[in-house]
């Protein structure tokens, strides 16, 4: 700015300005101070200085120090003198910054916002309670699903008749073992629900040494791979709406499952399947549909306008929430236990998916489990 006010006495205002593309009218009004504002003069009814000292003072009394000034006014009316107006009061008190709340009000405390991070399949769990409409007024399924938010690859899933407690510490202890988890390396990360936050499966946690996380209350993007995940299943077009009980269900969620697991390219990690990326596969799919890509490039060059085509990699990293400063990933919402905390970003999966289900004879290899009991 300085350098275009040196050089205006030479080539004139107007040019700079056109050429910046700035108004000129602007430009002079900004460099004219501005007058200050007039005085305004005290109304000639205005209460003196001397007048609003000996209504604060009258206010300070101890018989009214705890009082509203609708109570002075009406008591001091009684007693045969009037100060001034119930408004008038307000603002002198306002004034002198004697106005507040007197209630006690109900705050709410503030809670940590999770961060988690995830470099690696079996780092963090997401897992969430879904319910599936049966043909019954008022009777649903409950469905649970645990899905690794770094493969989005279901580890595992349970359809029951309620949600408990006990079948959520079931869930997660063959689910956990079933993968042999490291202790000290998973995070488990689910909303306030009464069976994510029982006493059966927190002491299941610290015996397991998995770490736990929740979302903060009426939250829902706190866990956005569980939502999204449960879009896919109720968007899937083989999905049917009610169930006549929960063998009907699991007709469905088996092949639904296997189908996620082992068929449907995801759009969030590179349209690669989630068992390639849980299981270590994906670098060799990458590089195979890479190779692909490369031999079209040498025998039709001219259609690759951007030239050579670039080969696809997967997120370094997937986040929960994330974090205000990527210098630091630390997880401030999860209690210890695993890899460290930051933030993510949705699954990222398009709705609805596409794809057809597996052939209903197909054993799901996750768990099902009924009244405790792994099938």
């Amino acid at each position: 700015m300085t350098a275009t006010l040196e050089v205006m006495p030479i080539t004139g205002p107007v040019a700079v300005l056109m050429a910046l593309g700035l108004s000129t009218a602007t430009f002079y009004r900004r460099r004219q101070p501005k007058p200050p504002p007039p005085r305004r003069k005290p109304p000639a009814r205005a209460l003196s200085l001397v007048e609003r000292q000996s209504i604060i003072d009258v206010l300070h009394e101890d018989r009214f120090v705890d009082l509203p000034p609708a109570e002075v006014t009406a008591t001091l009316l009684g007693e045969g003198r009037h100060l001034c107006s119930e408004r008038t009061m307000y603002r002198i008190l306002d004034a002198n910054h004697e106005v507040k709340e007197r209630r006690n009000q109900l705050v709410h405390p503030v809670r940590a916002k999770p961060e988690l991070i995830a470099t690696g399949p079996n780092q963090v769990w997401s897992w969430d309670i879904t319910k599936l409409l049966t043909f019954a007024k008022l009777v649903y399924l409950c469905l649970y699903v645990i899905i690794d938010i770094f493969s989005r690859y279901v580890v595992g899933w349970l359809l029951a008749k309620n949600e408990s407690a006990v079948l959520a510490k079931q869930l997660v202890d063959d689910t956990v073992r079933k993968y042999d988890v490291a202790p000290k390396v998973l995070t488990l990360h689910a909303d306030r629900g009464a069976p994510m936050r029982s006493k059966l499966l927190a002491q299941l946690l610290a015996d397991l040494e998995v770490g736990k996380s929740f979302n903060r209350p009426h939250t829902s993007n706190d866990n956005p791979f569980s939502e999204s995940h449960f879009k896919t299943l109720k968007y899937h077009r083989g999905f049917p709406g009610k169930f006549q009980d929960v063998d009907d269900g699991r007709g469905f969620c088996a092949p639904f499952f296997d189908w996620y697991n082992n068929n449907h390219h995801h759009s969030g990690i590179a349209l690669l399947t989630p068992a390639d990326v849980h299981f270590g596969r994906a670098h060799d799919v990458l590089r195979m549909r890479h190779d692909v890509k490369m031999a079209h490039y040498r025998q039709n060059p001219e259609r690759h306008v951007n030239g050579p085509p670039r080969m696809e990699v997967l997120p370094p990293a997937v986040y929960i929430n994330p974090p205000s400063t990527t210098d630091s990933p630390t997880s401030t919402g999860a209690e210890p236990a695993a890899s460290a905390g930051a933030p993510g970003d949705a699954s990222g999966e398009r709705q609805p998916p596409s794809g057809g289900l597996a052939p209903p004879r197909q054993r799901s290899p996750l768990a099902i489990i009924e009244g405790g009991n792994a099938l």
